[in-house]
């Protein structure tokens, strides 16, 4: 007999938080300090972010490292008021964690990650392998799938994309992303930049401008050398925001979809 699949333990607190328990052994260190040490951690998600954060039971945490904040910074997370600074080997971290209100999340501590905020701890483990920007939510999911599809990339009118090898990266909550490999891309048209992102599911991202006078953002063209695991098929190749470029696939044009990049590119 086949078990029967387990109800999500997703619980909502009246502030609007959702969290629940993960089964992970999650380590924060800030340098070569471990402040955090949990195997009892819970997964938060916030009313006004897409992205969970994890809370940690208070004996897991070094709360000798913390200090009440000297300026808690009110208002950045959810109906939270108090905030500590992290004091580790003479430097102090301000508002680098925090509790929140709900009554469920009683006796926890979350902290700030320095890659996402600026502040916090610098790095942090999923059981041994190092994660970033944020913890990973166990109800998203990605794939990257190889494809025959057709697919065109236009900026302002121009084709800088053109092929029928595609790799089609599907994550959740996000518009499909088409990845193309360079031998079919007008890289003649494009110039690196310094610009880099990190994302815990893909890894460390490198990106490309439009050498034009198109009135486009900057960064628009992004690619990932060294890519995690998970989507290796993506590796070298360049992949455009849907958000700001024309992509017609199988001769039908993609409509520009709103998402959490929208306002940021229009301001770049």
């Amino acid at each position: 007999m086949s078990a029967l699949p387990h109800a999500r333990s997703v619980r909502t607190t009246p502030e609007g938080l959702l969290w629940e328990p993960s089964e992970r052994w999650v380590r924060g260190r800030k340098g070569d300090v471990t402040v955090v040490d949990s195997r009892h951690p819970l997964l938060v998600w916030e009313p006004a972010l897409p992205v969970p954060t994890y809370a940690f039971p208070r004996e897991e945490v070094r709360e000798d490292l913390l200090r009440p904040a000297r300026d808690p910074r009110t208002g950045t997370h959810t109906g939270s008021r108090i905030f500590y600074d992290l004091e580790v080997d003479g430097e102090v971290v301000e508002n680098a964690a925090w509790t929140f209100p709900a009554d469920d999340l009683a006796g926890h501590i979350a902290f700030e990650w320095f890659l996402r905020s600026g502040r916090g701890l610098d790095h942090w483990y999923e059981e041994e392998e190092e994660i970033f920007i944020h913890p990973r939510d166990p109800h998203k999911r990605v794939d990257a799938l190889p494809s025959s599809r057709h697919v065109q990339v236009e900026i302002d009118g121009t084709v800088v994309a053109d092929t029928r090898r595609p790799v089609l990266l599907f994550e959740t909550g996000l518009p499909v992303r088409y990845y193309v490999p360079l031998e079919d891309v007008r890289l003649d048209l494009l110039v690196p930049t310094d610009h880099s992102t990190g994302c815990p599911y893909k890894g460390t991202a490198e990106y490309w401008s439009w050498r034009g006078d198109a009135d486009v953002p900057a960064n628009l063209v992004w690619s990932y050398p060294d890519p995690l695991p998970a989507v290796a098929t993506v590796t070298g190749l360049l992949a455009f925001y849907n958000e700001v470029v024309d992509i017609t696939v199988d001769g039908e044009r993609v409509e520009r979809p709103v998402t959490p990049f929208s306002k940021t590119l229009s301001t770049s």
